[in-house]
């Protein structure tokens, strides 16, 4: 496993920083850790849960629902009615699709796996949620290959962790094994049968909007009730 900062995990987010021309500096693009830590003090350029946005229509109930609970703005682009990411950078508007933002994240990836490895990283497996749809994923495609990657397959989540937990296992009898996949935006399970390596999904099923983000929502609507009490 490839850590980032001592850690195992990136925090999905993109910031622009603020733009301070009395002071000559230019706004500047962070991912990871490095975005988050600012992000209180500049919510409206701090970009999280684009897995939800990406390949998904402006319009769509899902999306609007999630729009309310964002400091950044989102806004339709006219001609495909598809998402888009509004953010200042050096004072002018600008606007980015889900995969490019999904892009940039996924770049910081690439990076850091040449790092580590010691050479360029251009090919990769790329994991999506089970629920997610053409659209999605060929959405999320298109974000691996803004990022430098050629995608040599994509594979569910909950298939993947199956995978490796087959491989450390070393399971020789067949088993049956449920995978249960709660991330921060979204939720999966997924029953797989494994023997010798072989993988047979039995059944999957998801939820876009069942995660830790929605969690901080609910907390949120809670404490604003109980202050207006």
């Amino acid at each position: 496993m490839i850590e980032n900062n001592g850690r195992h995990i990136t925090q999905s987010c993109v910031a622009f920083t603020l733009h301070k021309p009395h002071l000559n500096i230019k706004s500047e693009r962070l991912v990871g850790d490095a975005a988050m830590n600012q992000s209180r003090l500049n919510p409206e350029n701090t970009v999280y849960s684009v897995k939800r946005l990406i390949g998904c229509k402006y319009n769509s109930p899902a999306v609007q629902e999630d729009i309310k609970s964002w400091p950044f703005e989102v806004v339709a682009e006219e001609e495909t009615n598809r998402p888009l990411i509004q953010v200042s950078i050096d004072g002018e508007l600008r606007r980015f699709k889900a995969e490019e933002i999904s892009g940039f994240l996924l770049s910081k990836m690439r990076l850091r796996a040449s790092q580590v490895l010691g050479h360029e990283v251009t090919e990769a497996v790329i994991t999506v949620p089970a629920y997610f749809n053409n659209s999605q994923r060929e959405s999320t495609k298109v974000a691996a290959t803004l990022a430098g990657f050629n995608v040599l397959q994509m594979i569910n989540e909950p298939t993947a962790a199956a995978l490796e937990f087959g491989f450390q296992k070393d399971i020789k009898e067949m088993r049956n094994v449920f995978i249960f996949d709660l991330g921060g935006g979204t939720f999966d399970v997924s029953i797989l049968q494994i023997k010798d390596r072989n993988y047979k999904v039995l059944a999957t099923y998801g939820d876009s909007h069942l995660g830790g983000d929605d969690f901080d929502t609910e907390l949120v609507n809670y404490c604003k009730t109980s202050f207006k009490e």
